[in-house]
């Protein structure tokens, strides 16, 4: 039998925001449902993966058995893009070896609420001790609250790729500047135009098998002293 909401268990890698706001849907949907004795919650971003969070271990088993087979309400419900429910598992004839590991863990009835937008699934599933307990579940505050985490969680994506663009474009301004600084450097050294100072780069670069950003690095911290040679070497090369 099931016994304590306190404990809670993550299946999947170390927990990042996601599945940190995951748990906290996975609790608050319990609290939510009193006739409810606990509740596991998914989310799945693009990929095959999809992780899971539960307000007790035995949860935690009926989803990944459900997952691990295919079979049962929370790959139901994701199907068909709706809750599905089980008023009573002991006659419900449903996904069998879901069915049997819940009636074993002394559950009679679920119902599983699945959310997709942009590309986030999220479920929510609900277990209850009494046959019909949860037959209004997904139309409470539970729906609401799945909908508005569900959305949140787009937000938290939007603003992290927002933020990756942003320190991918700093990192470019940055090697331009020591990329033309480096190409100053050039130019004074061999008394060339600045489209062949960066030829002369790009030639160091392929030479080297180094990213140009990182000899133009060299040739500024070294203000391109001990490279007149070698400098001169490339520039004469077609």
């Amino acid at each position: 039998m099931l016994s304590e909401l306190s404990q809670q268990e993550v299946q999947g890698p170390e927990p990042d925001s996601s599945v940190r706001t995951l748990s906290e849907l996975a609790q608050q949907s319990a609290r939510c449902a009193p006739a409810s004795c606990g509740a596991v919650a998914t989310i799945a971003d693009g990929g095959a993966e999809r992780r899971t969070t539960a307000t007790h271990p035995d949860l935690a088993t009926l989803a990944s058995v459900q997952l691990a087979v295919g079979d049962g309400p929370i790959p139901t419900a994701l199907d068909r893009g709706e809750p599905v429910g089980a008023r009573d598992l002991l006659v419900d004839e449903r996904w069998p070896e879901y069915r049997a590991l819940a009636l074993d863990s002394g559950v009679r009835a679920s119902v599983t609420l699945p959310f997709r937008r942009d590309g986030i699934e999220v479920t929510v599933s609900l277990y209850g001790f009494r046959p019909g307990s949860l037959e209004r579940a997904a139309y409470g505050p539970v729906g609401v609250l799945g909908e508005q985490v569900t959305a949140g969680l787009v937000r938290d994506r939007c603003y992290r790729a927002a933020l990756a663009e942003v320190d991918q474009l700093e990192t470019a301004l940055r090697s331009r500047a020591v990329i033309d600084q480096a190409s100053g450097i050039v130019m004074h050294v061999l008394g060339c135009d600045s489209a062949r100072a960066f030829a002369v780069l790009r030639r160091m670069s392929q030479q080297e098998n180094r990213k140009l950003a990182q000899v133009a690095e060299s040739v500024v911290e070294g203000r391109g002293h001990g490279l007149e040679s070698a400098l001169a070497r490339l520039a004469r090369r077609p």
